[in-house]
């Protein structure tokens, strides 16, 4: 229990015990004034009875009668004395007048049967006036009428006699027993002060008990504070209102270098706070006494300037508490000395800068070496492109083809690396936009399902409950994650079977997708289960198979489904498979309006162009320039950016690609300064030539006003649809586009890396046979059917896509559109041309294998 909490106890019981004190002053004068009320009750009541007697009010009634008595004797005496007669009537009348006038009989007065025998008597007495006032002559002759009356009223008399002794006799038992009511609320009121004061003696004896107990808490409490506090590594300073200091403990004195004796009852302030703080301490000491506000006290734990008796300053966590006492209000200060602390973090920000700085110095770094590596990679491969395009023996051709599958893969390590940089950097963006998710999952089982076939697996997807077709959602981000899933199961199942199901749930606006990818493969231990979506992991005996990869492709697609605000997992059992799961947010997205479009790897400009290249790497400008030659345009070189402004000025072309990192200028200060001026190039496509794959200054360079963007290592493919998204372009024949139109060969690579010389041979000639049996069934006449037809063009355009045959499976996907919404005109018109396509396919395919 704590010294204030004691303190505030110690007054608690106090202000009880002042409170019972003055509960039993108030009984007890309550009490006293009950019975001086009752005692002068009483001593009324006796009066009274007293006055009775003294009065004689019975004697008064009876003799009333008795005068009546007297008077009705002389009337009857003979001879009559008519003197005495008169005497006794008029000592009679002198009674009834008395029992009618004094105060003592007004409460027989009130008696209505004692008022009216009264009347009666006093009407006899005023008929009997006028006689006993006459001559005696009158008198003697009234006589027997006088005693006629006297008669009757004899009984009235009586009445009037025994009616008030009997009203005097229950009026003296009613004051006896108001007397004995009021002596016995008397001394009920005096047993219950008595048990009043006995009760306030005990409740006074117990709380000066619990008192007592209390201090001694207290003092023992005190002293166990005062142990703590001399004891404590934390400075304690007590102060009262004034800033005077009452307390210094010996911690203190060691913090600040001063003794308890001397600084005790100076100024807080002069003692241990700076001098460019005082100001700000007296102001606001003053504030707390004026109004009451404090800032600091009770507000946990604040980090100032404090002052040692050297006059040096250093850093001190405060922490100040209020206190009220007797003598008024004190300041309990706890203080520590954080000069090591404030060191400590001095030296963990300038590490933490320093990392900061170590990161985004790699992220620079990376962004180079990209640039550096994609630089002469471009070279490389844009001279293994040109070359394919030479006579070559077969030899070479394999040779060359080797060469550009190796490049590609190398060029995808880099790019795995650097979506890792771009989410660790938190750069890396994603986009919603609305999307099929049936017809994405259909393509991704399609591109999988030949190596499906290889590993004798079946690979099926099916939606678990209601469909959700079209969503809002990152396509490239959820294609990716996706496919690096289905591809691993597929990869590692050998005779089994790999299952994609997909649920939604509705929550509200937003709609909860589950994918589950399951797999009948080796399965995985729960260690490696616990770190298979770390860097570089990439497996072991448990996936101990005869395929490659950096580890990075489960990281990197953690990191794009984090990006896309969902969760991924898995559930593996050594032996019995793997369960990879995937959950995310999306919306809903209302179905687009989808027609089909002819391809655009099959389009090309219609005239030649007049194309500016603005690069400082002479092989890259190379490379470049005999690919649009060799397509029929003429290229004007640049070899910096300002050469290159000024060439845009002068003349008017229909198409600048323009590298980024460039001498004198930069490619981004080029485009600025080509949309800024006048010249003919002012609104001519401009379009990124750069080895940069950062998704944020890809974004820049579009905001400062270039069209597009070509990643290094540029290919013919990508360079042909440039010119065709950018220029004024119509479908040629099929016969005349570009080998890469046709083919795919980096994907068409990669497939042959995963599949190895034997298996790819294999699986291509079973490609091979049935695009042909395809061709065939089309010439016949059950080709009308409309479903069958769309079922067979989705299943080859699959396996056209699994061999990188970009044409046959855009034309075969046409083909299954068309179908699907019954449009036979366009489905003839897509026909005539397939054999065309798959000629030139088949040749391609045919030399690689």
């Amino acid at each position: 229990m704590s010294d204030q909490e004691l303190t505030d106890l110690a007054i608690s019981s106090r202000n009880r015990l002042k409170a019972g004190r003055t509960f039993a002053v108030l009984s007890g004068l309550l009490a006293l004034l009950a019975i001086i009320f009752l005692a002068f009750s009483v001593i009324k009541e006796i009066r009274l009875l007293g006055s009775a007697n003294s009065d004689n009010v019975q004697w008064q009634l009876s003799q009333t009668e008795v005068e009546f008595l007297e008077f009705s004797q002389t009337l009857s005496e003979l001879p009559v004395n008519l003197g005495n007669v008169r005497q006794r009537f008029d000592i009679f009348y002198s009674r009834i007048t008395t029992v009618e006038r004094a105060t003592v009989f007004q409460g027989l007065r009130a008696n209505d049967q004692f008022q009216a025998t009264l009347n009666s008597v006093r009407t006899f007495l005023q008929r009997s006036v006028p006689v006993i006032d006459s001559d005696d002559a009158d008198l003697l002759a009234a006589l027997p009428d006088l005693r006629q009356s006297a008669e009757q009223a004899r009984r009235d008399v009586r009445d009037l006699s025994n009616g008030g002794l009997d009203l005097f006799a229950s009026a003296s038992d009613a004051q006896r027993q108001a007397i004995a009511r009021t002596l016995i609320q008397l001394g009920a009121i005096l047993a219950a002060l008595i048990g009043v004061l006995a009760v306030a003696v005990l409740y006074l004896n117990r709380l000066l008990r619990a008192l007592t107990l209390r201090e001694r808490q207290q003092q023992q409490t005190s002293n166990r504070m005062n142990a703590i506090i001399s004891s404590s590594l934390d400075g304690v300073i007590v102060s009262d209102a004034q800033g005077r200091i009452l307390t210094f403990s010996p911690a203190a004195e060691e913090i600040f270098g001063f003794f308890a004796e001397d600084v005790v009852g100076r100024d807080l302030g002069e003692v241990v706070v700076p001098q460019h703080l005082r100001e700000l301490h007296y102001a606001g000491m003053e504030r707390m006494r004026q109004k009451g506000a404090k800032k600091v006290v009770g507000k946990g734990r604040v980090q100032l300037e404090a002052l040692r008796s050297d006059g040096s300053t250093f850093p001190v966590e405060l922490a100040i508490h209020a206190s009220t006492t007797d003598d008024g209000e004190i300041f309990i200060s706890f203080l520590r000395d954080i000069t090591k602390r404030v060191a400590d973090e001095a030296e963990l920000v300038a590490a933490r800068d320093a990392a900061l700085a170590a990161a985004k110095l790699k992220t620079d770094f990376l962004a180079t070496m990209s640039h550096e590596i994609r630089t002469p990679l471009n070279g490389l491969l844009g001279n293994l492109d040109l070359m394919s395009d030479t006579d070559l023996s077969l030899s070479q051709s394999r040779y060359v083809r080797n060469m550009q599958t190796s490049g590609r893969l190398l060029m995808r390590h880099i790019s795995d690396v650097l979506d890792i940089t771009r989410y660790d950097a938190g750069k890396m963006t994603t986009k919603s936009h609305p999307m099929n998710l049936s017809e994405l999952l259909q393509d991704i089982v399609d591109s999988q399902t030949s190596m499906a076939a290889a590993n004798q697996t079946t690979l099926t997807w099916a939606w678990q409950g209601q469909p959700q077709d079209w969503i809002n959602s990152d396509a490239d981000r959820l294609q990716h994650v996706l496919l690096n899933l289905v591809g691993n199961a597929v990869k590692f199942t050998r005779n089994g079977t790999v299952t994609l199901t997909v649920a939604a749930k509705p929550d509200g606006d937003t709609i909860h997708l589950d994918f589950s990818i399951s797999d009948t493969g080796p399965g995985m231990s729960a260690e490696l289960a616990s770190h298979v979506f770390d860097d570089f992991v990439t497996g072991n005996t448990a996936y101990d198979r005869d395929v490659g990869g950096t580890g990075l492709g489960l990281s990197i697609a953690k990191r794009f489904v984090s990006a896309m605000n969902g969760q991924i997992g898995v559930d593996s059992v050594l032996g019995h498979g793997s369960t990879f799961w995937v959950r995310l947010p999306v919306t809903a997205a209302a179905p687009a309006d989808v027609q089909p479009a002819p391809s655009p790897l099959l389009a090309v400009p219609q005239r030649p162009l007049q194309v500016l290249v603005v690069e400082d790497n002479e092989i890259n400008r190379t490379v470049v320039r005999d690919m649009l030659e060799k397509s029929g345009h003429r290229v004007t070189e640049a070899n910096d950016g300002r050469a290159g402004v000024t060439a845009a000025l002068s003349r008017r072309f229909d198409l600048i690609l323009m590298d980024i990192s460039m001498p004198v200028m930069d490619g981004r200060a080029a485009t600025r300064a080509i949309r800024r001026g006048t010249g003919p190039s002012i609104h001519t496509p401009i379009i990124a030539l750069t080895a940069n794959a950062m998704q944020e200054e890809q974004t820049n360079f579009l905001a400062d006003g270039m069209d597009g963007i070509l990643t290094k290592p540029l290919t013919k493919a990508a360079l042909a649809e440039v010119l065709g998204r950018h220029t004024t372009a119509t479908p040629p024949e099929v016969q005349t586009a570009p080998a890469q139109h046709i083919l795919d060969h980096k994907h068409n690579g990669e497939t042959r890396e995963l599949l190895g010389k034997s298996g790819y041979a294999r699986l291509s000639g079973l490609f091979v046979d049935e695009v042909e049996q395809l061709l065939r069934w089309l010439d016949q006449p059950e080709a009308q059917d409309e479903t069958e037809l769309a079922q067979r063009c989705h299943k080859f355009a699959g396996s056209a896509a699994v061999f990188g045959a970009t044409a046959l499976h855009q034309q075969l996907k046409d083909m299954e559109t068309a179908a699907k919404q019954g449009d036979g005109k366009a489905v003839k018109a897509l026909n005539s041309k397939l054999p065309a396509i798959w000629q030139a396919t088949r040749t391609l395919i045919s030399e690689i294998s």
